[in-house]
């Protein structure tokens, strides 16, 4: 079935703005000297920036997928090749004191929703970032280069061989031998102490790139080239931790108290072993009923498969060029990569058939389709791309959360045995999950910028100090050990992190909207299977304007409001 998408009169005004304002004719007086005309200077630039910059852009974006899916030297040496002839381009100081020159012919406030301007304003800070030393740049790119490297090729080692990331989450999940799970919690930790002299290093150019511009530290100056104030994130920050903390701590006990039941063991003397994921990030399995083995034999591409062509956001072309399964010497890890805005969008997965994959897939694929594959091509190149990272995080989210609920599963076709127990579980645990992720993101965001800060401090204890706040683990006695070195996002996603809760408000108010004005039904039983319009609605209202919007317009333009805390607290149960 054909789907055609109408929109909303201001939506229509929106891409009409857009239009209109790169191709408006200029007007010249004949009377008078005339000052030079900011739009038709600033077209110039643009177009002199995609020449230049796009094709090196394009290489970047295919040398970072070659190396995260090979893990090989040559793959790797080209990668910071090709980063670092990137970085050269945008450090010219005479195209960034040109981009200057036409930035403030821009004198009297722009036109809402300006084309033109909005470009110039997303390259001034894109250049801004490279305008220093570009030696410094490149000793920063080889020291984030290697410790990649590292982390792909690290496995931990138990019993004196590797094991895959995936028998780590599986020994982690199933085990009931405390020893085994100790020794597999620490060798996934292992990779910490062989990056810790590399990522200090690596802090101290960052911070010595951010400082030569003028900002107090890289994780404050990443925020503001991503149009965020650090101490307003902090602020919200401590707003959702007061919002979460007493669900949180109650949901903890529960899960507490059945984890020291199955272990036999106190509640006080379970440590960071005894959970499920090697960070805390999920809530562990301990309810009467596996949600995994609903997924036993399930074929979870094809399910995704269908599932977004359902929606009427099909993603066949995405999976044909990704890289799903595992294999030697490929990153461990997950992502979705966008590599010329021109539909070319891939996935790296290491898909096995249980729970944690699905979500995962649905999640990157959520990526997937809120990219070039349905951002408008009309749109300029410096446009064509998500808003922002926090909402891109958050249509990731919004779909990776399906796969805990039955009638979904159903609605799929896969069979689950026992349809009620399991989403009674499914409930709790998305409820838990919320909670869970919300503590686990304030140490992610508290520790980057302590970091940042203060990189001499005693790291390994500030981690577990920050742990034993907000996620109430209990730090494992005597262990001084680099542990926060072993997150991947610190190396590869700095400063990232605290996007994943914004991005997690996003998802819950974008689901209200959609409930309230697509489905016409209750948030807890919205579900998006087989409504095409669940697509429409996404595609005109947040993948259509690109990066015209910033992020908290094009939340506004999506759901009626800025972004907030109301839907996420109502999906908590608070």
């Amino acid at each position: 079935m054909t789907v055609t998408t109408l929109l909303r009169p201001e939506t229509l005004l929106v891409l009409s703005a857009l239009m209109t304002s790169c191709n408006r004719p200029h007007r010249h007086h004949s009377e008078g000297p005339r000052s030079p005309d900011p739009r038709a200077e600033s077209a110039r630039f643009i177009a002199e920036h995609e020449a230049r910059i796009r094709p090196l852009e394009t290489a970047v974006a295919r040398a970072w997928w070659d190396a995260n899916t090979s893990g090989k030297d040559e793959d790797f040496a080209r990668k910071e090749e090709a980063q670092n002839e990137l970085d050269r381009a945008l450090a010219d100081p005479a195209r960034f004191a040109e981009l200057k020159r036409v930035r403030g012919l821009w004198s009297s406030p722009g036109e809402p929703r300006d084309a033109v301007r909005r470009q110039v304003d997303i390259l001034y800070l894109q250049y801004l970032e490279k305008q220093v030393d570009p030696e410094l740049l490149q000793r920063i790119t080889a020291k984030a280069n290697a410790i990649e490297k590292a982390f792909n090729v690290y496995r931990a080692r138990v019993g004196g061989k590797e094991i895959a990331d995936s028998e780590v989450r599986k020994a982690l999940k199933e085990s009931r031998d405390p020893a085994l799970r100790k020794a597999v919690w620490e060798g996934q930790k292992g990779v910490g102490a062989l990056v810790e002299k590399d990522l200090l290093e690596l802090v101290r150019l960052r911070n010595e790139a951010a400082r030569k511009l003028g900002s107090k530290s890289y994780h404050a100056l990443q925020l503001e080239l991503n149009e965020q104030r650090q101490e307003e994130v902090l602020a919200l920050f401590d707003q959702i931790h007061e919002l979460t903390r007493g669900p949180f701590q109650k949901a903890k006990a529960e899960i507490d108290a059945e984890l020291a039941k199955g272990y036999g063991i106190r509640p006080e003397d379970l440590r960071p072993w005894h959970y499920h994921d090697p960070f805390f990030q999920e809530p562990p399995a301990v309810y009467a009923v596996d949600l995994d083995a609903a997924y036993k034999g399930v074929d979870t591409l094809k399910v995704c498969r269908e599932f977004y062509a359902g929606i009427g956001l099909p993603v066949d072309d995405v999976l044909a060029r990704s890289d799903l399964y595992e294999k030697e010497g490929k990153s461990p890890h997950a992502f979705c990569t966008d590599i010329d805005r021109e539909g070319d969008v891939r996935v790296l997965a290491n898909i096995v058939p249980n729970e944690y994959w699905m979500s995962t897939m649905l999640h990157e694929l959520g990526h997937a389709v809120y990219s070039s594959k349905n951002i408008p091509r009309t749109l300029p190149y410096v446009l064509r791309s998500e808003a922002h990272i926090l909402t891109t995080e958050g249509i990731a989210m919004l779909f990776e959360k399906l796969s805990k609920s039955a009638a979904w599963l159903e609605r799929q076709g896969v069979a689950v045995p026992d349809p009620k127990a399991f989403d009674e579980v499914a409930s709790k645990m998305a409820r838990s999950r919320l909670l869970i992720f919300a503590a686990w993101c304030q140490v992610m965001l508290r520790f980057e910028v302590a970091l940042y800060d203060d990189p001499g401090q005693d790291l390994n204890r500030l981690w577990w100090d920050l742990v034993e706040r907000y996620q109430g683990l209990r730090r494992p006695e005597g262990r001084d050990a680099p542990d926060y070195a072993s997150k991947i996002h610190i190396v590869s996603a700095p400063a990232y992190y605290h996007n994943y809760l914004m991005g997690q408000l996003f998802a819950s108010q974008l689901h209200h909207a959609i409930a309230r004005e697509v489905l016409r039904s209750d948030p807890r039983g919205a579900l998006y299977s087989g409504r095409p319009e669940v697509g429409a609605f996404l595609t005109e209202r947040v993948f259509a304007p690109g990066r015209l919007l910033s992020w908290n317009e094009l939340t506004r333009h999506a759901t009626g409001e800025i972004l907030g805390a109301k839907a996420f607290a109502a999906d908590f149960g608070r």
